[in-house]
């Protein structure tokens, strides 16, 4: 197959288990308040598609989501059959949790191209 449409259709795949996750764990979370505030904010699945590494973001830090994760860990079966039953496909992929921190290093990089940026115009000065 060609490589440029396989990484389109994996592509699909993890915007659609991202989509899933998220509704999942928001329905979830009406019953079980240790849920709430849980959105997956990206998914990457590996070449075979039969892991797939859920992302979560959580304003309060990574240490707030270690504490959420041992809840997302208990729920990870019933998650796994209800994406069975909402994504067409033949296998629905291992879940693997884990906190995401990229939106962390973009602030943080932008935040020190501001810092050059500033100290570049009190030069021109």
């Amino acid at each position: 197959m060609n490589t440029r449409v396989s990484k389109i259709k994996k592509s699909q795949k993890e915007s659609l288990l991202r989509k899933e996750i998220s509704e999942l764990l928001q329905e979830a979370s009406l019953d079980n308040p240790q849920l709430q505030g849980l959105s997956a904010s990206r998914v990457e699945l590996s070449a075979d598609k039969g892991i797939a590494h859920i992302f979560f973001f959580l304003p309060e830090g990574e240490g707030f989501f270690e504490k959420k994760l041992e809840f997302l860990k208990l729920f990870k079966p019933s998650l796994r059959k209800a994406l069975a039953n909402r994504i067409p496909g033949r296998y629905v992929p291992q879940l693997i949790f884990r906190y995401d921190n990229q939106l962390e290093k973009q602030i943080k990089i932008e935040s020190l191209l501001d810092e050059v940026k500033k100290d570049f115009k009190d030069d021109e000065s």
